[in-house]
């Protein structure tokens, strides 16, 4: 183990002993990189320099490719910002556990937040001085950007395999569908069961591939095909009548023109197994792939559609734009514009009229490259469209994993369909809201928060989303007797107020909801 304190400081920690904290992660790749071994190692660093570890801080299986998910780390940072912490310095066992982010001065901002506050971060394997001199300034230098080769290089290896797997006919991740379930397979393709929503396989070896799923379902599939074929109704017009005969999405959701367009395009209702269609290489940026750089394998599952019926409905929807050339698609686009004041790929798939945001983003190369041959500058940043639809989409599986996790607790939950008020053990409600994070003109973080005081939910649950709004931050649990409808907390004076009732995850709320059994007494 290297010495990383051989300064000034170093005399300091040898003489006084110092309340310090450690901060360890373990990724999947290598065992010797497990939290107790990160653990072990710097107990036994900090015993050589009389330093008193108070507390720690971990990320178990947590990717190091950003901060996001990273609950310790993220925790850890609050706390340095906190007016006097109670520590002198951050132990970590290595520059790859602090993370291996795709951009080396990512690692060097959070660190350089906790040096602000006169907190050292002390890698304590490396074999050199985190002293702030121009050798160790360069060996971090170096190490953080072979971290981030590392990771590139995994990158590569991982989506070889992945590419592997879906060539021999392997659903790899993404949710299955509607009308379609998740099947789990031995590696000698032994039968083991399903997968609900949100669960993953935890043997390496075990495979998944898409099977049909209820009878229901398919029925509603065939149908919705049938309806378009047959009857000619457009996609909107199918939506409206599923959802009038109460006929649910997924988890209570409404059918929009959108879900039932998925459900006509996509080729996993013919069996193929289509792959990386979009791709988030390192986790820093989404972004839609060219066909040619699709990975298929076409009759790799069940098909719950008949080929000719998915052939015919391709050429349908083909005709609308097909036969359009660019000038009269812009048009179109242009009276969509005047009809709702503003574009985005949400607006554009809403509207019958037009052709999909898809065909427009084939046909010029980008949505905004066609907003621009419009004539359209958004003043404003629109993607809260397409953020407020992809939360829409989260909030069922939030409210199943809450659902979950309270029976698993051993209580039980009713939900309105209606409102999604959830009653719990029959004594109490409790409400979702999912606050928006939207960042302030000054570039300080900011979330949405509306309280639906109509419900009168005896505890409101807000799940506070990350800065790209795709998983939960952090949430609130805020109980009706001390937010009533007269007396919300305002913009002014929540802060105080409302970090009393903040806490990173719900276990505690699952805890109050849980029942134990009692054992009759005879």
């Amino acid at each position: 183990m290297g010495d990383a304190i051989r300064n000034e400081d170093a005399n300091k920690f040898d003489t006084e002993e110092v309340s310090v904290v450690q901060y360890v992660r373990m990724s999947t790749e290598h065992q010797k990189y497990s939290t107790e071994n990160q653990g072990a190692a710097i107990a036994e660093y900090a015993a050589h320099r009389n330093m008193r570890i108070i507390r720690t801080y971990a990320d178990s299986g947590k990717s190091g490719l950003n901060l996001k998910g990273r609950s310790g780390l993220q925790q850890l940072l609050r706390d340095v910002q906190q007016p006097k912490p109670d520590f002198s310095a951050v132990l970590v066992y290595d520059i790859s556990r602090w993370g291996r982010f795709p951009d080396p001065d990512e690692a060097a901002v959070y660190e350089y937040m906790c040096k602000s506050r006169g907190i050292r971060v002390i890698y304590c394997a490396e074999p050199f001085n985190n002293d702030g001199s121009m050798p160790s300034t360069v060996f971090i230098g170096i190490k953080r950007s072979m971290a981030a080769e590392y990771s590139r290089e995994l990158s590569v290896k991982v989506f070889a395999g992945q590419r592997n797997l879906v060539q021999r006919g392997y659903r790899q991740g993404g949710r299955p569908g509607f009308g379609l379930r998740r099947q789990l397979i031995s590696e000698h393709h032994e039968v083991k069961g399903f997968l609900s929503r949100g669960e993953q396989k935890s043997i390496q070896t075990d495979r998944v591939i898409l099977v049909p799923g209820p009878p229901e379902e398919v029925a509603t599939v065939h149908r919705i095909y049938r309806h378009f074929l047959e009857d000619g109704m457009p996609e909107r017009v199918i939506a409206s009548v599923l959802n009038r005969d109460g006929i649910h999405f997924e988890i209570g959701t409404l059918w929009t023109r959108d879900s039932v367009h998925q459900v006509l395009t996509n080729e996993k209702y013919i069996g193929n197994n289509v792959f990386n269609r979009t791709s988030f290489k390192l986790k820093i940026k989404h972004q839609r792939n060219t066909p040619g750089a699709w990975i298929r394998k076409d009759g790799a599952f069940e098909a719950i559609v008949p080929i000719h019926q998915f052939r015919q409905v391709q050429a349908i929807i083909g005709r609308r734009s097909g036969h359009l050339d660019d000038a009269q698609m812009l048009d179109l686009l242009k009276q969509t514009l005047e009809k709702h004041g503003a574009l985005s790929e949400s607006v554009i798939n809403e509207d019958d009229d037009v052709p999909s945001s898809g065909t427009y983003r084939s046909r010029f190369g980008s949505l905004l490259r066609a907003y621009k041959l419009v004539g359209y500058q958004p003043t404003r940043d629109y993607t809260y469209l397409e953020v407020n639809q992809s939360l829409r989409k989260q909030r069922p599986e939030l409210l199943e994993e809450i659902t979950e996790r309270i029976r698993r607790s051993g209580g039980w939950t009713q939900c309105d369909p209606s409102t999604d008020l959830l009653t719990i053990n029959g004594e109490f409600t409790a409400s979702l809201v999912i606050a928006r994070y939207k960042s302030t003109p000054s570039g300080m973080c900011g979330w949405r928060l509306r309280l639906n005081t109509s419900l009168r939910p005896d505890i409101t649950v807000v799940a506070r989303m990350d800065q790209f709004n795709r998983c939960a931050f952090d949430y609130y649990v805020l109980p009706a007797i001390d937010f009533l409808a007269d007396a919300l907390p305002t913009l002014v004076d929540n802060g105080f107020v409302l970090d009393s009732y903040r806490t990173s995850s719900l276990e505690l709320f699952y805890q109050l909801a849980g029942r134990l059994p009692l054992e009759e007494i005879v």
